[in-house]
C-alpha cells in the first residue's frame, strides 16, 4: 500500500471544512454545500455556461522582477513594506486595463451592451477556511507601488480573518488568481461573473532559457488569462497577456513612470 505523500504544504481542508484523513475517515462522506462555498459554486456555474470562455497563455522571464523585489526589499524606505510577485502583476494588470480598456468589460446579456469601465476594481481570488472568495481592491489602477502592496495585504489579511465586507465582494471588474504559491505552473480559470478576464500567475520557478543564442538559468513564470469572446477578441486578449508579459519582464521602468 502506497504512503501519501506529506509536508508543510499537505492539507485536508476541502470545500471550505476539514476532513478526515484517508485511514480515518467514512468510506463516503456526504458534504453540504452552503454559504460561501454554495454562492461560489452557482456562481461559477452561472459564469461557466454563460460566457463563452477562451484563453491565452505565455511564458516569461521573469528574472528582473525577481532582482528587482529582492532590491526593493532591502530599501530602507520600504521597511515593513510585504512587496512579492503579485504586487508587480497587480501593478502589470491595471497598466494593461489603461492600455487596453476593452479588457476592464463585462458583456450585458439583457441589454446587449458591452460595459467597458475606466476604474480598475481588482479581485483577488483568496483560498479561505470558508471555501473561495474574492474581494476586490476598489479603484486599483490609481495605486502606486506601497499603495497596491498595503491593499493586497490588507485584503488577503482580511478574507482570511473573515472581515471582509460584502462592499469589498462586489463590483469586481478585472481578477488575478495567484496558484504560485500552491507549486502550481499554470492554470486556466473561469471568469467571476460579471467580468470580462481573468489572470492566472503560476508559480516563478528557474529553468533554461534562451539569452542571445546562449542557453542559460532564469526566473520563469506562465501567466494564463480566460476572457469572455462575446467582446474580448484573440486579438486584444494576446496583446493584453503579451503585454502584461513586457511588464513582468522589466518591471522598472513602469512602476517609475507609472
Amino acid at each position: 500500500m502506497s504512503t501519501p505523500i506529506t509536508g508543510p504544504t499537505t492539507t485536508s481542508r476541502f470545500v471550505g471544512r476539514e476532513i478526515e484523513s484517508w485511514s480515518s475517515g467514512p468510506k463516503e462522506e456526504r458534504i453540504a454545500v452552503k454559504g460561501v462555498l454554495r454562492s461560489m459554486s452557482e456562481a461559477m456555474v452561472q459564469s461557466a455556461f454563460s460566457a463563452p470562455h477562451a484563453v491565452v497563455w505565455v511564458r516569461v522571464d521573469a528574472t528582473r522582477t525577481v532582482e528587482l523585489l529582492e532590491s526593493l526589499k532591502k530599501h530602507p524606505g520600504l521597511a515593513g513594506v510585504r512587496l512579492s510577485p503579485l504586487t508587480i502583476t497587480a501593478l502589470a494588470v491595471c497598466d494593461a486595463a489603461r492600455n487596453f480598456p476593452g479588457i476592464n468589460s463585462s458583456f450585458d446579456a439583457e441589454a446587449h451592451e458591452v460595459i467597458v469601465r475606466r476604474s480598475v476594481n481588482l479581485g483577488i481570488a483568496a483560498a479561505t477556511d470558508r471555501g473561495l472568495i474574492v474581494p476586490n481592491i476598489k479603484g486599483a489602477d490609481q495605486l502606486d507601488l506601497v499603495a497596491m502592496a498595503s491593499a493586497l495585504n490588507l485584503l488577503v489579511e482580511k478574507a482570511r480573518a473573515g472581515t471582509t465586507t460584502p462592499n469589498e465582494m462586489i463590483g469586481t471588474t478585472l481578477t488575478i488568481t495567484n496558484v504560485g504559491p500552491f507549486g502550481v505552473d499554470a492554470a486556466m480559470p473561469i471568469l467571476p461573473p460579471g467580468t470580462g478576464a481573468i489572470l492566472a500567475i503560476g508559480q516563478i520557478a528557474k529553468a533554461p532559457w534562451v539569452v542571445n543564442d546562449e542557453v542559460v538559468v532564469r526566473h520563469v513564470v506562465e501567466l494564463a488569462m480566460s476572457f469572455d469572446h462575446r467582446q474580448i477578441d484573440g486579438a486584444m486578449a494576446s496583446a493584453v497577456l503579451a503585454h502584461m508579459g513586457r511588464f513582468l519582464s522589466d518591471p522598472a521602468p513602469a512602476i517609475i513612470v507609472g
